[in-house]
């Protein structure tokens, strides 16, 4: 039976290498050297005896510890929600196959791990199930390479490292902004806030835009449509009101920091994020890419791709709607 338990030490870890000798360890070989000194001099039969049992432990836990962390194979079970600068869930499966040796104390270390979690004990031909909290710094597509496994098992002599290549990966949201920063500044101007000329349904036509993927096709206006060649989808003002249309413009100038650039993004899913928790119909317009959050994925979809958005080092036009409320890197830099 295996236990998982965070580790709740403040000590910063600090190991990056292979193997270490604990303190418990060292004292050890100091006396085993004593001990072996005392023998050659004396000649004494059962400080020889000693001597060799010594030895044999230090041997011991080396074979021990080695072929411990040797047989021990890691998968990526499942990951949760990602956003930049949250904890997020990812679950782990370590499988012991060692047919001899059960693997005690085992400390885990990642480069974007919270915190280093701890094995109790994980049996030999068995396997558990842990969950991490990882914490990435930055938006975007993440790699989840490589994770560390240090040991002191069995005698706590020394204390073992063996690098696991992971095969998972997953898209981190963009950071959202602190609540009491967004709650003013990034508050909808739409929306719930807006009313309506007319009740009902409404007929009086408000404006035109795109068809996005979630429309229906009983608002297709099909002799501008045939004109334009493309779909255009007409609102009334019922409709309006209840839209927050949002445009992400990815124009970087080379003024613009990089930081500058990753707050733009952060803002603009901030405001999307809030939008969609008061339940409003939100449109995002990304370059190549207009997603509406009346079907079921586009909330997921809408924070993909503001994750995976990049800069473009030249102005995009981009087909803007009447009220829409625009994050550009340019305008943010000249607030």
């Amino acid at each position: 039976m295996s236990s998982v338990l965070s580790s709740q030490s403040a000590v910063p870890w600090t190991f990056d290498g292979v193997v270490r000798l604990t303190r418990i360890g060292t004292t050890y070989v100091i006396f085993t050297i004593v001990i072996g000194f005392a023998a050659l001099n004396t000649g004494n039969n059962p400080l020889y005896i000693g001597l060799t049992f010594m030895l044999g432990c230090l041997l011991l836990s080396g074979i021990a510890s080695k072929g411990g962390l040797k047989h021990l194979e890691v998968a990526v079970e499942d990951v949760g929600e990602a956003w930049a600068g949250r904890p997020a869930a990812v679950s782990l499966r370590i499988r012991n196959r060692s047919r001899i040796w059960n693997v005690r104390d085992i400390v885990i270390v990642a480069a974007d791990l919270a915190e280093p979690a701890f094995v109790a004990v994980l049996n030999k031909r068995s396997e558990t199930l842990v969950h991490l909290p990882f914490v990435f710094a930055r938006r975007g597509h993440v790699q989840l390479a490589a994770i560390d496994f240090y040991t002191r098992y069995p005698f706590g002599f020394f204390l073992k490292k063996r690098r696991v290549r992971l095969q998972g990966d997953l898209v981190v949201y963009p950071r959202l902004l602190e609540e009491s920063v967004a709650s003013d500044q990034f508050r909808p101007t739409t929306g719930e806030q807006a009313t309506a000329n007319r009740a009902g349904p409404g007929t009086e036509i408000h404006s035109f835009r795109e068809y996005v993927r979630g429309d229906s096709m009983r608002h297709v206006y099909w002799k501008k449509s045939a004109s334009l060649g493309r779909w255009i989808i007409k609102q009334t003002e019922v409709d309006s009101a209840r839209t927050v249309h949002v445009v992400v413009d990815p124009y970087k100038p080379r003024a613009v920091t990089d930081e500058e650039f990753e707050r733009m993004v952060s803002a603009a899913t901030t405001f999307v994020h809030q939008s969609l928790q008061r339940g409003l119909d939100v449109v995002l317009q990304l370059p190549r890419l207009t997603l509406r959050s009346r079907d079921a994925q586009a909330g997921p979809s809408m924070f993909r791709g503001l994750a995976l958005l990049e800069a473009a080092h030249e102005p995009l036009h981009q087909m803007i709607e009447r009220d829409a409320v625009v994050f550009s890197a340019a305008s943010e830099r000249r607030q």
